[in-house]
């Protein structure tokens, strides 16, 4: 494998299965379209943060750390999945919960991921603005510093965007996992199609397929930025996955495709078609997809095959990132 000189701890149960979405397939009259179900990785309800966590977690055993920290939004499911994945190695972990979501009843900050974060026994701390990464990373190092003073071994899992994103080794591993997998399903796939949201999975997916001399592209949906900004931190973590691998080859600008034609209002937050995505995949298939992540990545799918941007493919494979959980913080689905 391109990532077997990084140390890693064992999270994800993988490979996880591929299967064909007929009755979405038939209901939208594109192409077919097949699902790949990273919310079966197992570690405490699954998602693609299991497969990220795996070289964090590595790393922080590496270096001898005994407290995991992380900040990111209230129903995050890298927080939930950090926690689970901090416990399941014997180790503290502190959470920071950051405001991005506005106007959200109580059910977003008790239920769901929140829940099983406290479940779970993560200390819990929060941080008031919801746009400003530096300054939300910032406040976990200084929160690292005072347990180091303290006689702890922190690691911090950093989101900002500067930082190596070695989350992304998770899937260049899944990158060529797939590929095995579409080879076996008797043609392969046309297109890839995932939740762009930190660029981690994005990115990994993309440098994995082309260093293993797959032209598969990978279209991305915007699920925090708009197109123009999510296109310069994907392109820019393409050079630093492919360093961090040894490829030597090029990731052109043609290839970093998204939309964000599903994104507004922003993150977290509902609209008409994320609605629309939410209650066909869950009527038509029996599949929860959340409103964060994979609810609005659905949407921007059916979004590409309705205006025939995708009509010249033949299959396409949905990366199926998990966050189950989130979908208790919005009640307003059902009511």
């Amino acid at each position: 494998m391109l990532t077997d000189k990084f140390p890693r701890a064992i999270l994800a149960h993988t490979p996880t299965p591929i299967e064909k979405l007929a009755n979405l397939s038939n209901e939208l009259g594109g192409p077919e379209i097949w699902i790949k179900r990273d919310d079966c990785t197992g570690l405490a309800f699954g998602g693609n943060k299991a497969r990220q966590l795996e070289y964090y977690i590595g790393e922080a055993i590496e270096q001898g750390a005994d407290t995991i920290l992380i900040t990111s939004a209230v129903q995050s499911n890298y927080l939930r999945s950090a926690v689970a994945a901090a416990r399941k190695y014997g180790m503290d972990v502190e959470v920071q919960l950051e405001e991005r979501v506005p106007d959200r009843p109580s059910e977003y900050y008790h239920s769901g991921n929140p829940y099983l974060m406290r479940l779970m026994g993560a200390k819990l701390h929060r941080y008031p603005v919801g746009e400003d990464e530096e300054g939300a990373d910032n406040a976990m190092f200084e929160r690292a510093e005072h347990l180091r003073k303290a006689g702890k071994v922190p690691y911090v899992v950093p989101l900002a965007g500067h930082h190596t994103p070695i989350g992304a080794l998770g899937y260049v591993d899944c990158a060529e996992e797939l590929l095995t997998q579409s080879n076996e399903k008797n043609g392969g796939f046309d297109m890839i199609i995932t939740a762009s949201g930190s660029g981690v999975t994005h990115t990994g997916l993309l440098v994995g397929l082309r260093a293993r001399g797959s032209n598969i592209p990978v279209y991305g949906i915007c699920v925090r930025r708009d197109q123009s900004a999510q296109f310069e931190r994907v392109f820019s973590k393409t050079k630093l996955v492919a360093q961090m691998i040894g490829w030597g080859g090029e990731i052109l600008s043609s290839d970093v495709k998204l939309t964000d034609a599903t994104l507004a209002p922003g993150y977290g937050q509902l609209n008409a078609a994320v609605e629309e995505a939410i209650n066909m995949a869950a009527r038509l298939e029996g599949l929860l997809v959340d409103p964060v992540y994979t609810g609005k990545a659905l949407a921007g799918l059916i979004h590409l095959v309705r205006t025939g941007e995708v009509a010249d493919k033949r299959r396409l494979l949905f990366i199926h990132t998990g966050g189950t959980p989130a979908l208790f913080g919005y009640p307003e689905l059902v009511e």
